[in-house]
């Protein structure tokens, strides 16, 4: 029977930004199969790391994941995936971790055809509080919160 994987999560270092870029990229491309591909670019993501803190989630040591708040708004920029760190909690993990740096409410924006994370972030928590980008591919996003200290485990809302 193999040993359980180490999950560990903390902020990024300097040189493992390029690896979460290119993380972004394939996990964009795979999951977000309405948008142009040309436009889930490494560098947009690598662009936005320069106003974010950046936190990422290690299996056995290997980046498997990260996720992204911009503190001066409590804001979820990103939270990624590897395929083969889904399921296994690594993303309430970093959802955790990152909603403790947030100084108020944990917000996001989620694509509304993206239903796996829709479902994902109400589990948690979150709510819908507005809609908007109709005319983007997919019809647009959802801004979602989460107010108070509820964690990722916390279904009752």
């Amino acid at each position: 029977m193999p040993a359980a994987a180490s999950l560990r999560i903390r902020v990024a270092r300097p040189d493992e930004l390029a690896t979460c870029a290119a993380l972004y990229e394939t996990v964009g491309r795979e999951v977000f199969t309405w948008w142009p591909v040309a436009e889930i670019q490494a560098s947009a993501m690598m662009a936005a790391f320069e106003e974010e803190a950046v936190h990422v989630a290690l299996l056995d040591g290997e980046i498997v994941g990260f996720a992204s708040l911009y503190r001066p708004d409590s804001f979820l920029h990103s939270l990624y995936l590897a395929a083969s760190a889904r399921g296994r909690g690594v993303g309430s993990a970093l959802l955790d971790h990152v909603a403790k740096q947030a100084v108020g409410p944990l917000s996001l924006k989620v694509q509304k055809l993206n239903t796996p994370a829709i479902a994902f972030y109400q589990r948690r928590g979150f709510r819908t509080v507005d809609d908007g980008g109709a005319e983007e591919p997919g019809g647009g996003w959802f801004r979602m919160r989460r107010d108070g200290p509820a964690h990722c485990g916390d279904n009752k809302r």
